[in-house]
């Protein structure tokens, strides 16, 4: 998890931990809420000159947003932010949905709850609309995730094959990967990972993870790493818990590797190839597969009983009518 309570600057610091102890939103969400913070005032530091127009958003810091900052946004800043989103990040709707929340509910805060903005800018705001309920989610084939795992190399690739191997075999969510300590990791080759709403749950590693953990393990830094993060599994190039950002980083240049770059698909897109060749391939049951996914309800495991369609014909062809024509006359 990200440690907000050294980053972040007091206003946002507030506020998350107003959602973490008073509304009870779990540590991930509270996470969740802060990148989403960060990322929106970064932009908003670029767009109105604070940081150079050249800079990257992640080399931005926002240690310094303060009151005078925050209100001088407006629903304009806000609406570029949104159209920085899904033009340059390609974040679909969901996700800048998510972010909207994140934006509102930060400011609703300020001014309704603590009174220290006058007005709230993005009070008018809008959530994107959703699109279908439960679109079929995208996800590679198995040739394409071969392709994939061939495509690692550099300085790091050790550690990069790692992480899409964990992604790909174990359908872990992107905080959940970059949460893990080593130390989780138990001598049964299993761990115990907290996912969405604070719920824990044990994740299995099979022999191509453990294999791919030990190569790992075994030109991960140990010198030079700050104590904070000392038992963090995966480090970034500075020796410090890698962030999600890099990670997505990591995973992006890969895809563009193997030519899937433009073509939709993403970090939480492994996470589905993964529940996606567990059900294809390896006729997990759904609901098995609903708890290595961890998800609360069946239905939002049962996506993935529609996803092939090779099942559905054999299912048809299986009928004993389906060999019954009429008699001829």
């Amino acid at each position: 998890m990200t440690d907000f309570s050294v980053e972040a600057p007091e206003t946002i610091k507030d506020f998350l931990f107003y959602l973490q102890t008073i509304k009870g939103r779990s540590p991930s969400t509270v996470d969740e809420y802060y990148h989403d913070l960060r990322t929106f005032f970064r932009f908003i530091k670029r767009r109105k000159g604070f940081a150079p127009a050249s800079a990257e958003l992640s080399d931005i810091p926002v240690d310094d947003v303060d009151l005078d900052l925050i209100e001088s946004v407006t629903l304009t800043d806000a609406l570029e932010f949104m159209n920085y989103l899904q033009r340059v990040r390609k974040n679909d709707s969901k996700t800048r949905a998510r972010k909207t929340t994140a934006i509102k509910s930060f400011y609703h805060y300020l001014h309704f709850r603590k009174g220290l903005i006058k007005h709230n800018p993005v009070e008018k705001l809008d959530r994107p609309p959703q699109r279908e309920k439960n679109p079929l989610p995208k996800y590679l084939t198995l040739e394409q995730s071969i392709e994939l795992l061939n495509a690692v190399d550099g300085k790091f690739k050790e550690r990069d094959y790692c992480i899409l191997t964990f992604f790909l075999n174990c359908g872990m969510r992107l905080a959940e990967l970059v949460a893990m300590n080593y130390t989780d990791i138990r001598s049964d080759n299993t761990a115990q990972i907290v996912g969405k709403g604070n719920k824990k749950r044990i994740v299995y590693f099979n022999d191509a993870c453990m294999s791919a953990y030990r190569d790992y393990m075994k030109v991960r830094p140990v010198e030079g790493v700050r104590a904070e993060d000392k038992y963090a599994l995966f480090l970034s190039s500075r020796n410090r818990r890698i962030s999600r950002e890099m990670v997505q980083k990591i995973v992006y240049k890969y895809l563009e590797k193997i030519g899937l770059d433009a073509q939709g698909y993403s970090v939480h897109k492994l996470r589905h190839t993964a529940a996606t060749l567990m059900y294809q391939h390896g006729n997990v049951d759904i609901r098995v597969l609903k708890d290595v996914l961890g998800h609360e309800q069946l239905s939002t495991t049962e996506i993935y009983t529609h996803l092939d369609s090779s099942q559905i014909e054999r299912a048809a062809k299986s009928n004993p009518l389906s060999k019954v024509k009429p008699k001829k006359q």
